[in-house]
């Protein structure tokens, strides 16, 4: 297959030398140097989420230089060699100032795979990816460079075990003993929690977008919950993912073919079904940026209708961590994602005729898998539910007017007697704030206390750091007192928080949002029967225009930075700090995109153009 979008090496001695020494280095034919090239890419980091990648990189990477070739059945592709982008590790850096890097990690996993695409010029590329952002970088840089492209995950982590109890641990166990004060018990736990290697193994954000990638086409719904250590990643994955993106080149199926308008519905929908992390609200805009929708709540689902299915359509079907038991190699177990999916499609509930990665629709891939029925433990029935409604809501209300402010409702544990919260604001100019209080003073916390973190948004912070330490110690907290505190913030959370908390308020403090109006004691109401976050004396215009005076000055007094903004102290930080898109639009790095969009020349290749009238075959209303 040749693509004018795919750029060819010429004939040209000086352009050709390095390309025929690497295929003498990797031991394919030279001879094919001019030909589109193929590939495998991974992510690296410093955790234990990365460690099995490199081994299904190579897995892959060597059955790719079997299938090369000129003989009858051999892909005749220049293979390149393997490339790898940069992740954090998400479990270490919570609750320092360094998580500020993690979302931004999802734009920079994001510009690394888009240079080796385009400058490489592949034709057809597999993905290994791991932790939470790269996943979702990897897939962005791959919609936009939309040429036939597959992704696999590494795969999960097993529970930890805790010798002395028996009780299943994860990460999560360990930031909900951080502050217990027995120094021996937390290094206990500590010890014994991530055991192995793999990806977070709850219903965290890893598996969530996992799952949403194979639900949305681009994973095979198979590969998704097997651990990392799973033989299967190296012994027969590999060799089926070729063919699967062989097939894909022979019949030109892109990215942009397979993630459309209904594609992503389906995924949501399945994140609401398994009670997923509120991330998902942050990555599906910017999966379907890079996927040529403008703006992912106007042209895929609205709050409204997003609301709706969570409230009265979509049920929790999963028992899993952190709001259950269960970790993704029991669904594995009991049959994959693909049991979630069949239950779903056979309830009405998603669109099995969308197109996916393995040249299948979405129907035809879970019927040939041999899908077996839900277990009823694990998974439950749509007809019986494990809880009766989604697992997430998005609210808006005169502290979220960008209706951006979401809630894992599958997480909460109390509070919400007639669906309604009523607390006082408890101020926290950041997250070191509420951290050392925590550490601290403890008891000053109170029953009804909401808890408000903010400038710590994508521009604030800079760079959005998500709160799994403090939820967490907030949430051992409540359980240990028997009382309710809530925390709202512009923020994110990891996919392991629960309790009431509120994450994505918007618009963000440091912009202005109304969240930099509250003060310590106003009255919050987070209603779940009108779907709104409220502070009550914000509705008094007088005191609104009083407060957002008072803002605007101290701004003005500082250069144009609120004082209370994250100091941008690296060049990263400092694009966070001026080209970070609201929550709304996934929080990403977007630049001057309105003068962008309007430059005909990238009419047909920018993730930034409305998708209108694509593929209206597949875009069907359901």
């Amino acid at each position: 297959m040749r693509n004018s979008k795919v750029v060819l090496i010429d004939r040209h001695p000086g352009r050709s030398a390095q390309s025929i020494g690497m295929a003498k280095v990797i031991g394919t034919d030279p001879d094919l140097i001019h030909e589109p090239s193929v590939g495998v890419v991974g992510t690296k980091g410093d955790s234990q989420c990365y460690l099995g990648v490199l081994a299904k990189v190579d897995a892959i990477h060597n059955r790719l230089r079997e299938r090369v070739g000129r003989a009858e059945g051999q892909l005749p592709f220049r293979l390149v060699q393997p490339e790898y982008t940069i992740g954090t590790s998400d479990g270490i850096r919570n609750g320092t100032r360094e998580m500020r890097y993690s979302l931004i990690g999802r734009e920079v996993t994001h510009d690394s795979l888009c240079e080796h695409l385009e400058a490489t010029g592949l034709a057809g590329t597999i993905a290994v990816v791991a932790c939470d952002k790269p996943p979702v970088g990897t897939l962005s840089a791959l919609l936009e460079h939309n040429q036939p492209g597959i992704i696999m995950s590494d795969g999960p982590i097993h529970p930890g075990t805790d010798p002395k109890t028996g009780e299943m641990l994860d990460i999560v166990s360990a930031y909900q003993v951080a502050g217990n004060p027995d120094a021996a018990f937390r290094h206990h736990i500590a010890c014994n929690a991530c055991v192995g290697i793999g990806s977070c193994g709850g219903m965290f954000t890893y598996n969530t977008m996992q799952t949403f990638i194979g639900v949305v086409g681009m994973q095979p719904l198979h590969m998704v919950a097997p651990a990392s250590d799973d033989p299967r990643r190296v012994t027969e994955f590999p060799a089926q993912l070729v063919e699967y993106l062989a097939n894909m080149i022979a019949r030109d199926i892109k990215p942009r073919d397979i993630v459309v308008r209904d594609s992503l519905r389906n995924a949501v929908i399945v994140a609401m079904a398994i009670g997923g992390s509120t991330n998902v609200t942050l990555h599906a805009p910017e999966i379907a940026r890079a996927a040529g929708y403008a703006d992912f709540w106007k042209d895929v689902m609205t709050p409204e209708e997003f609301n709706y299915l969570s409230q009265y359509v979509i049920p929790v079907l999963t028992d899993a961590r952190p709001y259950g038991k269960y970790s993704m190699v029991d669904i594995d177990r009991v049959g994959g994602v693909q049991v979630i999916v069949r239950e779903l499609m056979e309830a009405g509930l998603l669109n099995g005729d969308v197109m996916t990665c393995t040249g299948e629709t979405l129907r035809e891939q879970v019927a040939r898998l041999g899908t077996p029925a839900v277990d009823g433990k694990v998974v439950y029935p749509v007809a019986k539910p494990y809880k009766p409604t989604g697992g997430l809501r998005v609210l808006g209300g005169n502290l979220s007017p960008d209706f951006s402010a979401i809630l894992k409702l599958a997480g909460v544990e109390g509070g919400l007697e007639g669906n309604i919260f009523r607390g006082r604001a408890r101020i926290f100019e950041g997250e070191q704030a509420l951290l050392a209080a925590l550490d601290q003073a403890p008891d000053s916390f109170q029953n009804n206390d909401m808890v408000i973190v903010r400038y710590e948004g994508p521009s604030g912070a800079p760079g959005m750091p998500e709160m799994l330490d403090p939820t967490s110690r907030i949430t051992t907290l409540c359980r240990d007192r028997g009382i309710v505190i809530a925390l709202m913030t512009d923020a994110r959370f990891s996919g392991g928080s629960v309790g009431l908390v509120i994450g994505h308020v918007g618009p963000e403090a440091a912009l202005g949002g109304p969240i930099a109006f509250i003060e310590e004691g106003d009255e919050i109401v987070a209603d779940l029967n009108s779907n709104e976050l409220n502070c009550t004396v914000l509705n008094d215009p007088a005191t609104l225009a009083k407060r957002k005076a008072a803002w605007d000055q101290a701004v003005a007094a500082n250069g144009g930075v609120h004082p209370l903004c994250g100091i941008a102290d690296t060049r990263l930080l400092h694009r966070a700090r001026h080209m970070a898109v609201p929550a709304t639009r996934g929080g990403g790095l977007h630049p001057n995109r309105e003068v962008w969009v309007r430059d005909p020349r990238v009419a047909e290749r920018s993730g930034f153009v409305p998708r209108n009238g694509h593929r209206p075959e597949a875009d069907k209303a359901f």
